[in-house]
């Protein structure tokens, strides 16, 4: 049987291919890529690679490569109709069926993309011609010149009605072709079909493959609304399940790491002039859950990037709304706000790459925006409002479906609720209910008096944070090192949610040939500029010469397994000590009271070691001379 292209672009689009080879193949997350074990050849190194963007995987060892229908057909002995329907199965997608009826709506189909293509050559002479002179003007006081017009095939639509239809026509297109392809307005009450678009700035719009299917047109007449249209819903083209440059920002999203989705395709285009390829555009509506899916297949954490005024924070948060039951571990969102009264094509020819990307870097995470959300939606003067707003943060986590995550938000926001109402007690006990784990240890000690002015129970920080910082300054500056101890740094537990956010942004840009450079660079693309900084200003580690990058990799290496280790036994430490804290404030006696007393003296022994740095680097700063 002969497939339609298009079935087997949705079955591409629907499932990741790491989803793929992930159930026969143990696949572990090293940078942008899926890494393990070869399933054609027996191995003890892993050189089995996965990449989602790409849509290949590429096996080293036994010199084999190919997509989601190669792998089902070379691991499970199978033809490729048989594979096919296993895919199709997976991706929840019924088989096409052999018809006459589905040949001909294929066939219609392939005519249409052929129809779409035409009218985008027709749009772009019509640009270049005289008739286009207004559209050209208007893109030039927009700062848009010959570059942008031939690398986003801009164009123009005629005023005429029948401009489009008449050249199309004499193509040999049917106006069939044309009403499906979304090019000629029609009904009932309309005898002559005609064009859809007219006297506008003409935008195409691409599937993932960079096919024309569709357009947008922004007017050039003050009085015509609306300002921007695009075609209507066709065979081809549903613009909830589709993002404006999506076929060019894919690659470039890939080597960046992130992507940035805007509002406008004006904004597009600049930002991308300006330094930023990895941008995409919605199509005039609110974010969409498919529009999600699409930005998570090229970043774990996208950028949705608003104007500043009151219009742009209502659309980050209803984009907050629809993303929300969707996150996970790896899927997530950062929201950018430019500055007031400025969409990124004024900040573009405003203050170029360099403005852009502070706005980039500043982006919030997701849960900053939720509590700004509910913060801001009445005041909070009366204890019936404080109590309003724990109860819709409250609700709003509860959308979260993954148990973990929606554990963390609500400790965040419990967090930030102590910071706002300026308090060091826990919130009602409704608002704790989100992490039962944690409540046992949060409620009043019930010892006496006394044994609470202890030093065992005297206030006290944990000091992990320097250690902290050192292990992620190891990191940054020995990039080597995260590929070397991955699983370790994974499980590390950190006192604050910087530290998280940094540390799993390591792991998901470690790869074995990157210099602390380009490790910096890509960072500082995804947001964390002003962190890596501030290591860098640390007056603790500026005297640590292990952790330069300069310093011997071997010897940065033996510092952070001592970081490590250290830092994993006082996390252990401290649950112990937690856990003992409540068993002696519910059974105030000698034995618990002993137990307690030995964990807090294993912690002061602790907090005396550090790790020894003194001895290494003798290969520092020296040529090695050994054969």
């Amino acid at each position: 049987m002969k497939f339609p292209p298009s079935f087997l672009d949705e079955i591409r689009a629907r499932l990741p291919l790491s989803e793929v080879v992930g159930q026969s193949v143990r696949l572990k997350k090293e940078g942008r890529e899926w890494r393990g074990l070869s399933p054609f050849n027996a191995e003890k190194t892993p050189s089995f690679f996965v990449n989602d963007q790409k849509g290949f995987y590429y096996d080293f060892s036994a010199g084999k490569n190919g997509d989601h229908f190669n792998f089902v057909m070379e691991t499970q002995g199978v033809s490729f109709p048989e594979a096919v329907e296993r895919l199709a199965a997976m991706a929840g997608l019924p088989m096409p069926v052999a018809s006459p009826e589905a040949a001909a709506a294929e066939r219609r189909r392939a005519t249409a993309l052929e129809a779409l293509e035409m009218a985008a050559e027709f749009f772009e002479r019509q640009l270049r011609s005289p008739t286009g002179a207004k559209a050209r003007a208007y893109l030039a006081e927009r700062g848009l010149g010959a570059e942008a017009r031939d690398g986003f095939r801009l164009g123009y639509s005629p005023v005429e009605k029948f401009a489009l239809r008449d050249y199309l026509a004499g193509k040999g297109c049917p106006a069939e072709t044309m009403i499906e392809a979304g090019l000629l307005t029609h009904g009932p009450d309309i005898a002559v079909p005609y064009d859809f678009f007219r006297d506008r700035l003409m935008f195409p719009i691409s599937d993932r493959s960079g096919r024309v299917i569709a357009f947008g047109g922004r007017a050039l007449a003050k009085d015509i609304q609306p300002k921007y249209k695009n075609s209507a819903e066709t065979p081809l083209f549903h613009k909830g399940s589709n993002l404006y440059n999506l076929h060019r920002a894919r690659k470039a999203a890939h080597e960046r790491g992130t992507v940035v989705a805007v509002e406008g395709y004006v904004d597009v285009i600049a930002m991308s002039l300006a330094g930023f390829p990895h941008v995409v555009a919605g199509l005039g509506t609110a974010l969409t859950p498919d529009q999600c899916e699409l930005l998570w297949k090229m970043a774990e954490e996208p950028i949705l990037c608003f104007d500043g005024d009151r219009a742009g924070r209502k659309a980050a948060f209803r984009a907050l709304e629809t993303a929300l039951p969707l996150i996970a571990p790896g899927r997530s969102l950062r929201f950018a706000l430019l500055p007031e009264g400025q969409d990124p094509d004024d900040l573009a020819r405003a203050g170029g790459a360099e403005a852009i990307g502070k706005v980039l870097e500043a982006a919030k995470p997701l849960v900053e925006m939720l509590f700004l959300r509910e913060a801001e939606a009445q005041p909070l003067d009366t204890p019936e409002r404080r109590a309003g707003l724990e109860r819709r943060l409250r609700e709003a986590a509860g959308q979260i479906r993954d148990e973990s995550l929606r554990r963390h938000y609500l400790d965040d926001l419990r967090a930030r609720l102590n910071d706002l109402f300026g308090r060091t007690r826990q919130p009602s006990e409704g608002f704790r209910r989100g992490a039962p784990r944690d409540a046992a240890r949060r409620a009043p000690l019930a010892a006496s008096s006394t044994l609470l002015q202890s030093s065992l129970f005297a206030a006290r920080r944990e000091a992990s944070a320097p250690r902290e910082n050192l292990i992620l300054a190891l990191l940054v500056n020995h990039p080597g090192l995260l590929v070397r101890h991955a699983e370790d740094v994974a499980r590390l537990e950190f006192a604050g949610a910087a530290g998280e956010r940094l540390r799993d942004a390591l792991l998901g840009l470690a790869e074995p040939d990157h210099t602390s450079h380009d490790l910096r660079e890509r960072l500082a693309a995804r947001g964390f500029g002003a962190q890596i900084d501030a290591l860098a200003r640390d007056a603790t580690l500026s005297t640590l010469w292990c952790v330069r990058p300069d310093a011997h990799e071997n010897d940065a290496d033996e510092v952070l397994r001592q970081a490590l280790a250290l830092h994993h036994k006082q996390r252990a430490l401290n649950r112990e000590l937690r856990q003992a804290e409540t068993r002696l404030a519910e059974e105030p006696s000698e034995a618990n009271f002993a137990v307690l007393a030995d964990i807090r003296a294993q912690l002061s022994a602790l907090e005396g070691v550090e790790a020894t740095i003194e001895g290494f680097g003798a290969s520092s700063g020296r040529e090695d001379k050994s054969v």
